[in-house]
């Protein structure tokens, strides 16, 4: 028996990293897909993707803006008018915003990394919840990162927002939990995905896998994590294998997030 056989599916951010990751890996266990990304045509390409590795594979895609509640009650509205429930919600939509210290940061690209990263989580699962609440069961994996279990320099929004999700994810676990609903976040540290690439190039825009390997010589594995390693965290509080794991912020950074100072 495949771990999500026949459990309907929303990925958020799904047309590339971490969401794409997770599609292929829920693919491979029997999920229904409800594939959501604002980028119609990264998310065209990962059903096209999807459908070449996973023949048998249902899969809808939806272009929304996460930021934008009415764009958020429309993914939810299709994918039930699709599949008539909601089993499991990877809500994985972020950026990561600039570079810059608290002080310097650039206020209309705090604010969009508080909308994206918070508000979209929020919205998500606002909409969700209520159709898990009606059906008794569910499954919710937010994304914290390792940003919201520690600071991260010149990233204020991005922790700011990021410990918030970890703080919503306790509190729909407190609030939820007797509806057999389970609701957990993923920290994940430096995986190699394109929002991580762009970041190095931040740091050193002449030789961004230079900035990559010295930060990866402070990780205890002397390495950055994949994507497929995410994804099957991820695939693990989707399935019934998490049934009594709830409220958790779970780190997949290789051990780094554990460190204090050099390793």
């Amino acid at each position: 028996m495949k771990k999500l056989e026949n459990k309907v599916i929303v990925i958020t951010g799904a047309g590339m990293g971490l969401g794409l990751a997770a599609a292929k890996e829920a693919a491979k266990n029997g999920a229904l897909l409800s594939l959501v990304d604002y980028n119609e045509k990264a998310l065209n390409e990962a059903k096209q993707g999807l459908s070449e590795e996973y023949p048998e594979a249902k899969v809808i895609t939806i272009a929304a803006d996460v930021s934008k509640e009415a764009e958020v009650k429309k993914y939810v509205d299709e994918t039930v008018k699709a599949f008539g429930r909601i089993d499991g919600f990877y809500n994985n939509a972020g950026i990561e915003g600039k570079q810059a210290l608290m002080a310097d940061y650039d206020l209309e690209v705090f604010r969009k990394v508080i909308d994206i990263n918070l508000m979209g989580v929020f919205y998500g699962m606002r909409y969700i919840i209520p159709i898990m609440q009606q059906q008794q069961y569910g499954r919710i994996v937010n994304v914290a990162s390792v940003g919201g279990i520690r600071g991260v320099m010149n990233q204020t929004p991005y922790v700011a927002s990021k410990h918030a999700v970890s703080g919503m994810t306790k509190n729909a676990a407190l609030e939820y939990g007797k509806h057999g609903i389970i609701t957990n976040a993923i920290a994940p540290g430096a995986i190699l995905t394109p929002m991580v690439a762009e970041a190095f190039r931040q740091v050193n825009p002449d030789d961004p896998k230079k900035a990559e390997s010295e930060y990866a010589q402070f990780n205890p594995t002397k390495r950055l994590g994949l994507p497929e390693e995410v994804a099957r965290v991820v695939i693990f509080l989707l399935s019934e294998d998490s049934s009594y794991v709830n409220g958790q912020t779970i780190a997949v950074d290789g051990g780094q997030s554990n460190a204090y100072g050099f390793v």
